[in-house]
């Protein structure tokens, strides 16, 4: 690992820890690209970590830090996520899966993070779960199932529908999971989408729910 120090960064506020993991994709063109842009003060932008598509893992501030990765949002019905959290970006442009070394990076830095704030698997959470239509990252082609495996990331559930299925018993399955952040129902859906069936498309339908029933993804 190597240290490239970023100004974008500040002291978390009201005395605030990490309780919360956010994964990103930088959705540039490379790795060292998108480290000049979170270390220039300038963009206003930054993260704890990048981790390059060869593995290699820079970190840009300190765990202790606020960084600021992650922008307006929600979870659990908490905001101000950036004095929540770490961040970690993932060199990707988010059109294709990403590297077997970049992933194994990933859970070991998670591992690491995870044991020294004391944060769950239900902590670990996407850009888009925070930020539903505003950001799209880490992507449909991120693998949370990989993550669930190993206890890096919330299980999926696997709870029933109920009968009728409308977007308010969708809606209320979704914020239960910690989806609180006001989204068109639509867009909810995507949302939800991205972390549990990434390739799913078309109606809600009883799967949808499947993920969230029975279940919380709250930190």
């Amino acid at each position: 690992m190597r240290f490239q120090s970023s100004s974008n960064c500040a002291e978390r506020r009201d005395g605030l820890k990490p309780s919360l993991i956010v994964i990103h994709y930088t959705a540039m063109e490379s790795a060292e690209a998108a480290i000049e842009r979170l270390c220039d003060p300038e963009a206003e932008v930054s993260a704890h970590y990048l981790i390059a598509a060869n593995g290699d893992v820079t970190q840009m501030v300190e765990e202790a830090a606020r960084a600021w990765h992650a922008g307006a949002g929600e979870w659990c019905g908490l905001d101000d996520i950036n004095s929540r959290s770490i961040g970690i970006e993932l060199d990707n442009r988010g059109t294709h899966p990403f590297s077997a070394p970049q992933m194994d990076a990933l859970e070991n830095l998670l591992c690491g993070i995870m044991r020294r704030w004391d944060i769950t698997p239900e902590g670990v959470i996407g850009h888009s779960d925070m930020a539903p239509g505003r950001k799209f990252d880490p992507g449909p082609h991120f693998d949370w199932a990989r993550l669930a495996r190993q206890g890096l990331a919330a299980p999926v559930g696997q709870g029933d529908a109920p009968e009728k299925l409308d977007w308010p018993s969708f809606r209320t399955a979704a914020q239960r999971a910690g989806f609180t952040a006001e989204a068109p129902d639509e867009v909810l859906l995507e949302a939800v989408r991205f972390r549990f069936r990434p390739y799913a498309s078309g109606a809600l339908s009883r799967e949808d729910y499947a993920p969230l029933c029975q279940r919380t993804l709250r930190a």
